[in-house]
């Protein structure tokens, strides 16, 4: 009974395979079709929305406690290993209003999350950091500004977006392009994927590779036909850290990346060698005369409270939460024709801000220059002047070098920042000194910073400032 049983069992296994060999053949194999299913509800926010909750330190009680659903689209690979253990988003695949840096601890994102997907993010439970205009959003670390989001965990805040084909949504990524570094370099264009056109590397470049041995990260310099440079910072993760960037990108042309910001300056991240343009020509960069300077017009207003020095409250009510260095007093008599000044007479123990001061109402919505005088001397080092971008922490920067008669001067390179080299000497008479605005990003808001003077450290001064002046 046993043996026929068994037998029977096996007979029917033996038919039950050559029914399915001969009923299967080999062009009738599939790939199952991938189906997309939406995890988080309708968005119920934007991502500029969620920008807006960002703090520069938020704590466990920052904490979004709601769901918080927006929709983004990414921007950022880390396939080549270069932008690591990020991802960034945007609102829109093309002209971007607001980006985003999502902080992860895990890598291969890639792979769940490729270029130009189109994603949920539910926010419930994370942070958002922003400072400098870069927005970070991740977990709550005590031990970090921003904690990163645990890879296990990572389904419960982000997924795909669905189409109505049941497929992942998937778009064509357009940078947003640029044609120098400094229309590139604004609060407005951090996290988002951009273009910059007419650059290369800096010679000293040239020789190295895109990461020096035995480091973690390198950055390389670019720079653009007006002088201006950027970091490009590369991973030693990257696959192409090791490559030298001499001779297939030693050419001038354009470099799309993801514009980030560490602190105030601005850096790039390339998703891979393919985003290097570069098989132009290299260009030579031609130092432009900055013209003869023409002094305030008669349209020409107080950029802040006081800036004349003739109303000594007004001046100190302009300035900002860390005041006035003692060795800065007001130069009673001292001024232009008998008026009064801001006397800096002393040795600085270290680069000071003598001051900074907040814009008053009447500041021009897009100014061409800044004016103001100077007489008297400095021996071993020189002057050095912020005017303060519309986000009223960044800004641009005059270094005065040598003085010794009427100037104009133009922004320096962000990468060059202060610098106090060079003596002042006057020879007793008054000289003006002009700020070169145009095309910068200028603070015109009431009650943001818009102007600082800073000395060097050990410098000997005994100056008169007076009448700063914008138009």
């Amino acid at each position: 009974m046993n043996t026929k049983i068994y037998l029977k069992s096996a007979l029917l296994a033996i038919a039950s395979l050559v029914t399915f060999s001969s009923c299967v053949q080999d062009d009738d194999y599939s790939v199952p079709a991938i189906t997309c299913t939406d995890k988080f509800a309708p968005a119920n926010h934007t991502l500029q929305e969620l920008a807006a909750l960002g703090t520069a330190a938020p704590t466990a009680a920052n904490a979004i406690k709601e769901d918080f659903i927006v929709e983004a689209f990414v921007s950022s690979s880390d396939e080549s290993g270069n932008i690591y253990k990020t991802l960034y988003v945007q609102d829109k695949p093309e002209n971007p209003t607001i980006a985003m840096e999502i902080d992860i601890d895990g890598g291969n994102l890639y792979t769940q999350f490729p270029l130009g997907a189109k994603v949920k993010i539910n926010a419930k439970g994370l942070i958002v950091q922003a400072e400098n205009g870069n927005v970070k959003l991740g977990i709550y670390d005590p031990a970090y500004a921003i904690g990163r989001i645990n890879p296990n965990l990572l389904k419960n805040y982000l997924a795909r977006v669905c189409g109505t084909d049941n497929m992942p949504v998937k778009a064509t990524m357009v940078p947003v392009v640029f044609n120098s570094i400094a229309e590139a370099m604004q609060p407005a264009n951090v996290n988002k994927l951009v273009t910059i056109k007419n650059v290369q590397f800096k010679d000293i470049e040239l020789p190295k590779a895109f990461v020096d041995v035995n480091v973690s990260a390198s950055n390389r310099m670019l720079e653009d036909k007006n002088g201006a440079s950027i970091i490009i910072r590369n991973s030693s993760y990257a696959s192409f850290a090791r490559l030298p960037i001499s001779p297939d990108y030693a050419g001038s042309g354009s470099v799309t990346m993801v514009l980030s910001r560490f602190g105030v300056t601005y850096q790039g991240y390339i998703r891979d060698l393919n985003d290097l343009n570069l098989k132009d020509k290299r260009f030579v960069i031609s130092t432009p005369d900055p013209g003869t300077p023409t002094g305030p017009s008669a349209s020409a207003v107080l950029p802040f409270k006081g800036a004349d020095f003739e109303n000594w409250s007004d001046f100190l009510s302009s300035l900002n939460s860390f005041g006035l260095k003692a060795y800065a007093t007001q130069g009673i008599g001292l001024g232009q024709n008998g008026s009064n000044s801001l006397q800096i007479k002393g040795v600085p123990e270290g680069n000071d801000y003598v001051f900074t001061s907040l814009a008053t109402t009447g500041v021009p919505a897009s100014p061409k220059k800044i004016t103001f005088y100077i007489k008297g001397t400095s021996v071993g080092k020189s002057l050095s002047v912020n005017v303060y971008k519309s986000d009223g922490s960044t800004y641009n920067v005059f270094n005065l070098g040598d003085f010794t008669t009427d100037t104009l001067l133009q922004a320096v390179d962000a990468s060059t920042g202060n610098q106090y080299n060079g003596a002042i000497n006057t020879g007793g008479q008054w000289k003006l000194v002009e700020l070169k605005l145009t095309g910068l990003d200028v603070n015109t808001t009431v009650g943001k910073n818009i102007f600082a003077i800073k000395t060097g450290k050990s410098g000997n001064y005994d100056l008169q400032i007076d009448n700063i002046k914008i138009e």
